[in-house]
């Protein structure tokens, strides 16, 4: 039974190595690198030297389901992008035996045969590591570059693959030729990192050893074996042929592509590509990861997606939608830049016009412009008709800010400001919800602005008021009267208390009381100074006395509120400043993070746990606000 045994096993072996492999044993190739695109699947397919492949007959499957797929050369026709970095060992060890001479000719055959749509990349590392030429399809600079290669000591192996990682980018096929023939002398990096990076960058490393072995080899055999590659064990003789080979690798790569199945999301998938060939077909299969294309090449997605853990997803009709409303917005903004014909103005207004802007007559004789304005123009004056209310505040706030604006025009600028700052937004960073903050920003603007203005004219009413009130005094002892005695002030005071009271000349010459006409101007700039001087005039001309003695008592107390009112300034300046920078740093770093870094703030917008943290910072935002606003505010 022993004899027959070991006869059938005898039989066994010689069959194996005689009798022709059957469709089990179809020639393998690898697959070198696989990605998906808006134009569906790409797969980079090494077909083993001396197979000739019949791409019309190409199949190709992923997970099991078929494919439609076609083949073609790669580098002829729709093309991957696909980077070579040769890393070039130049320490004083390949001097020995002629090595160096022998690495440079390799070079320059691997740059004779290699593909021309391939970009070629060198590195070289000895004391330091650097990066002799970026990836580049240019022969002739590649070839300048070998010819002007030197030696120096040591051998940073580790941070010279490291560099040549870095050096074939992010996209497309990746793949680094090492050539070394000694161990590495001590660097930043350390063979763990070399492995890591290479696997987590899914680069492919081919290693050429020369008379390396034992301890020496397995640095190199664990960093080929994380890069899916292989060590070549070389001599300065066939470094040549080894090169040639690997080049040829690229030369006879297989580009298969096809539309990805409908409804397909994995991100890892088996892929298995046949191509028939006049005998056994070779068939290449790997779990791979199907990545998106970093080329930008995808087509036009149907929601843009946040890279964030919850993958919120803004819908595709958003960003139409805000595409046309800032449409709307630029045309608002290009109308208010045309001229066009006032609407007849009111008793009140023509009394503004002709006590603050006398050139507003002017400009209302002009002849008619562009019709669409003053649609425009309309159309807000009929929101502001149904809107009373609103319309009040916009006329009052204006007028404190002594803009020349009407409310329906002002209205218009406000909308024309959020549109743009929206647009603005959303092209600075392309994102929707960038946009979106840029136009709630915008919607602040406006009302900011008028805030300003007033805030700007108060002060300077206010500080000019004391001289104003000193004139005044001045000619009513010189028997002016006090109409006579407000057209001096017309006439000589400063901005804005002479336009003011130039419109309460205007208000008393059409019958409105002079204490009436006082009284709205301390109401247009909220003055209580003013507004006491006008209950003191009013009590003086009711019972009597010597109004001037009264302005003087009145201007000098005035003039003492005003110094204690700077002094406590000055003194709760430290406390303001510091109150200012603690509320406005988090929202102006959240805008600059925003749009310099969105995918940062992402995971605020893709949970529900993220807007809970939002509302919350809010809450807490506008409670130390009030507090810190309260606490260094005092009234006088």
């Amino acid at each position: 039974m022993g004899a027959r045994r070991l006869l059938l096993l005898l039989v066994a072996a010689l069959a194996a190595l005689v009798l022709p492999a059957g469709a089990a044993s179809a020639e393998d190739g690898t697959i070198a690198h696989v990605e998906s695109t808006g134009d569906g699947l790409r797969v980079l397919v090494n077909v083993p030297a001396g197979a000739e492949v019949d791409l019309a007959g190409v199949e190709a499957t992923l997970d099991g389901d078929a494919l439609d797929a076609s083949a073609e050369v790669a580098g002829t026709g729709t093309e991957v992008k696909r980077t070579a970095v040769l890393a070039i060992d130049t320490s004083q060890s390949m001097r020995q035996r002629g090595r160096f001479t022998a690495a440079k000719e390799a070079a320059r055959t691997y740059l004779d045969t290699v593909p021309a749509d391939v970009a070629v990349g060198i590195v070289t590392f000895d004391a330091t590591v650097a990066v002799a030429l970026e990836p580049t399809t240019d022969r002739s600079a590649a070839r300048d570059v070998v010819d002007g290669l030197e030696l120096a000591r040591d051998t940073l192996l580790y941070d010279g693959i490291v560099a040549a990682i870095e050096a074939t980018g992010d996209e497309g096929q990746r793949s680094v030729l090492v050539l070394s023939d000694g161990a590495d002398t001590g660097g930043e990096s350390t063979l763990t990192d070399v492995t890591d990076r290479i696997a987590s960058t899914r680069t492919l490393v081919d290693v050429v050893s020369l008379g390396q072995a034992g301890r020496a080899l397995a640095p190199l055999q664990e960093m080929a074996e994380a890069g899916k590659g292989r060590v070549i064990r070389s001599t300065g003789r066939g470094l040549a042929d080894d090169f040639r080979a690997e080049a040829d690798v690229l030369a006879s790569q297989v580009l298969v592509t096809a539309p990805l199945p409908e409804g397909f999301s994995a991100t890892q998938a088996t892929v298995e590509v046949v191509l028939p060939t006049a005998g056994e077909p070779v068939v290449a299969r790997a779990l791979a990861a199907v990545e998106p294309a970093s080329s930008g090449e995808a087509t036009r997605p149907d929601a843009v997606e946040l890279d964030s853990p919850g993958g919120w997803q803004v819908p595709e009709w958003v960003l139409y939608a805000g595409t046309g409303v800032l449409a709307v917005g630029l045309i608002a903004a290009a109308m208010l830049l045309v001229p066009g014909k006032p609407a007849p103005m009111s008793i009140a207004e023509r009394v503004e016009a002709y006590s603050t802007q006398v050139n507003r007559l002017e400009k209302a004789e002009k002849p008619a412009s562009e019709p669409m304005l003053e649609q425009a123009k309309a159309a807000a004056a009929g929101v502001l008709e149904r809107n009373s209310g609103l319309n009040d505040r916009l006329a009052q706030r204006l007028t404190a800010a002594g803009s020349g604006f009407k409310p329906s025009e002002w209205l218009l600028v406000h909308i024309a400001v959020v549109f743009l700052a929206g647009l603005f937004g959303f092209l600075l960073t392309g994102n929707g919800v960038a946009g979106a903050v840029a136009m709630v920003v915008g919607a602040f603007l406006p009302p900011v602005y008028l805030r300003v203005r007033a805030n700007r004219r108060r002060r300077a009413f206010d500080d000019a008021l004391p001289d104003v009130l000193q004139l005044i005094s001045g000619a009513l002892s010189a028997g002016l009267s006090l109409a006579q005695a407000v057209d001096t002030v017309v006439r000589e005071g400063p901005e804005p208390i002479a336009s003011e009271f130039k419109r309460v000349l205007v208000e008393a010459r059409i019958g409105m009381p002079i204490e009436d006409a006082f009284d709205g101007v301390a109401a247009r700039f909220q003055s209580k100074d003013f507004a006491w001087t006008v209950m003191a005039i009013r009590i003086q001309r009711q019972v009597g006395g010597n109004l001037a003695e009264l302005l003087n008592t009145v201007a000098a107390t005035m003039r003492e509120r005003a110094y204690l009112r700077r002094q406590v300034r000055t003194l709760s300046a430290e406390g303001r400043f510091s109150a200012i920078i603690l509320c406005a740093m988090p929202p102006l770093f959240a805008l600059f993070m925003l749009f310099s870094n969105p995918d940062y703030l992402a995971p605020l917008v893709a949970d529900i746990r993220g807007w809970a943290l939002i509302a919350t910072a809010a809450a807490m935002m506008t409670v130390g606000t009030v507090a810190m606003s309260r606490l260094v505010k005092v009234e006088l």
